[in-house]
């Protein structure tokens, strides 16, 4: 798949071009629906395949206190993404700038752009542009008259539900990691890069990997069972997630560790992906250090039973 930053990048040639359109942040059913709807239009009319995104929640910039924690970091999104079948993704760095284009106006634009715009997918709630001026009905005026297909995607629903963004990050939140994966049609994964902690794991002779989860919506702390994979390689690991409360940090923040049994690597600046097998224990502090080891000696018998 290949990935510009602006549509004016975007060299269609004769071909007529397909667009889906969207935040998709998770790539849930509902999100694959709609770019599915985009690859089915490409196909039957010999187009390109684009979806359109950007680099960062809309709310992150239009209104900061309000934006939600993410699913998925961006590199995951774009991974989903290929794995779709998806000719280009446009990303978008989504600036103060940006956000003051009215809808009608990107959508103008982008017909200029793209040259012969033969369908735009959408989730029928979608909405964009300045203001919010820009959603399903504005789309199929301007669909009328610059002479393109306009698909407003039902929601799909899970358990008389919508499978939501919102209903994924709070499933996440209370530890309900199925529900969350038959939203997003895949098991859940935490993701993140791998960046140089405090080294105290290693000094107990438990080594871990501290993930860099800025901005993602986090789940229940505690120890876990988990897969651990980095690029093609899948590792068995004990993770824990929480503030360490025993080791008294004159800093305390929410941390995410995962000690990979049976390896020994250098992982730094690679990407982690978590998928959790089950939760071993609640995060809790302990009278001393040597209580503290003792206890990751059995999180780790205990990982090895269930794995």
């Amino acid at each position: 798949m290949n990935v510009i930053h602006s549509t004016a990048e975007l060299e269609p040639g004769p071909r007529k071009v397909c667009v889906a359109i969207g935040v998709f942040d998770g790539i849930h059913l509902g999100h694959q629906q709609v770019i599915r709807q985009t690859i089915s239009d490409a196909l039957q009319h010999d187009g390109m395949a684009v979806v359109i995104t950007f680099d960062r929640h809309p709310s992150a910039v239009v209104a900061p206190a309000h934006a939600p924690s993410l699913i998925y970091p961006l590199e995951k999104r774009i991974e989903v993404i290929a794995s779709l079948g998806v000719d280009t993704t446009c990303l978008i760095h989504f600036d103060k700038a940006f956000s003051e284009i009215p809808g009608e106006q990107f959508v103008r634009s982008l017909a200029t752009d793209f040259k012969q715009i033969q369908s735009v997918c959408v989730g029928r709630d979608f909405c964009f542009g300045h203001r919010r001026s820009g959603n399903l009905a504005v789309l199929k005026t301007l669909g009328n008259s610059l002479k393109f297909v306009v698909h407003g995607v039902a929601s799909l629903s899970l358990n008389d539900q919508p499978a939501s963004s919102t209903r994924i990050r709070e499933a996440i939140r209370t530890g309900q990691f199925y529900l969350a994966g038959q939203m997003l049609g895949r098991p859940y994964s935490l993701c993140g890069w791998v960046i140089e902690g405090d080294r105290v794991g290693r000094t107990f002779g438990f080594p871990t990997a501290n993930l860099d989860v800025s901005h993602l919506v986090m789940p229940p702390t505690g120890v876990y069972a988990a897969h651990a994979t980095i690029g093609a390689s899948t590792h068995r690991a004990v993770v824990n997630l929480g503030m360490r409360p025993t080791l008294q940090s004159p800093d305390p923040r929410f941390q995410v560790e995962a000690h990979l049994l049976d390896f020994d690597a250098n992982i730094y600046g690679r990407t982690m992906e978590l998928t959790f097998v089950e939760k071993l224990r609640d995060e809790r502090k302990f009278a001393s250090i040597d209580a503290l080891k003792e206890q990751i000696r059995f999180d780790i018998t205990a990982a090895r039973a269930l794995f």
